[in-house]
């Protein structure tokens, strides 16, 4: 009976968390009489794919579409996780690793930085991304979401190499193994599983990030998604219809992005490896 119930209330909210999803799906699919109906139906009556064939086909700025937008958050994200990962990695590895001056004062300074507010720091790194010449450009987001993304991704992947048996690489260092083939065929399958985890963090901080995205680019072609959004919020009205639609495809590329890196979370990737 106690099993029941945890059960019933573990759908009920995961019901809770997804109704939300659901219901821009099926608003994205719905034509404009029914959205604005005095009487909305959780169902489409009339499905149609209007809304996205007008957010894809039409130019939300003269010249510039969805597509470049879309194209444009994908570069930074893409570029944020693969520079993150590898930085992180290496900057792990020294950390768990090897013992230097004002290491403990390194880690420290990791979470303190997570604890500052985003917002708080617009105005300074403005200013820098001025001076070093990246204002109205796509590397000042892909440099910035990295500094967000490193602190993160440095103290978790820490961990991981910490808990990979140091006898592993002594037996490869016997075996005759030099330190970059010991890191790349002991350390980095075994630490797969915590890069993969930070792989996913530093995705969607690139993905969803605004503040940052409107105050560092100027040219409307070089916007990014979340940027682009608020292009279907007037001042009079809203297009609910296309920024359900919009919002849909927003979230399909961190579905899928998880979905094809969800097989490489399993924690017990070191044991097995121990075992053996």
């Amino acid at each position: 009976m106690k099993r029941i119930a945890l059960n019933g209330v573990g759908l009920l909210v995961a019901l809770f968390a997804a109704f939300p999803v659901y219901w821009m799906i099926a608003t994205s699919l719905k034509p404009n009489q029914e959205i604005f109906s005095a009487t909305p139906r959780p169902v489409p009556v009339e499905p149609t794919l209007e809304h996205y064939r007008e957010i894809l086909t039409g130019n939300l700025i003269p010249g510039v579409t969805f597509v470049d937008f879309f194209l444009n958050s994908a570069l930074v994200a893409v570029a944020t996780v693969l520079l993150s990962g590898l930085v992180a990695l290496l900057a792990a590895t020294a950390v768990a690793r090897f013992r230097f001056r004002l290491r403990t004062t390194f880690l420290i300074l990791l979470l303190v930085v997570q604890m500052i507010p985003l917002e708080a720091l617009v105005i300074p790194l403005f200013l820098m991304i001025q001076r070093l010449g990246l204002y109205n450009t796509l590397p000042s987001l892909i440099l910035t979401y990295l500094g967000f993304s490193l602190p993160f991704a440095v103290w978790m992947l820490r961990g991981f190499v910490a808990a990979v048996p140091k006898e592993l690489e002594e037996a490869a260092a016997i075996d005759g193994a030099s330190r970059a083939q010991t890191f790349r065929r002991i350390l980095f399958p075994l630490v797969a599983p915590g890069l993969v985890a930070t792989s996913i963090f530093s995705f969607i901080t690139a993905w969803n990030e605004l503040i940052f995205a409107l105050t560092f680019v100027n040219d409307q072609d070089r916007y990014t998604l979340p940027v682009a959004m608020t292009f279907f919020f007037g001042r009079d009205d809203t297009a609910w219809g296309s920024v359900m639609a919009a919002s849909t495809l927003f979230t399909l590329p961190v579905i899928v992005f998880f979905l094809l890196v969800q097989r490489r979370m399993v924690s017990g990737l070191v044991a097995g490896a121990v075992k053996g």
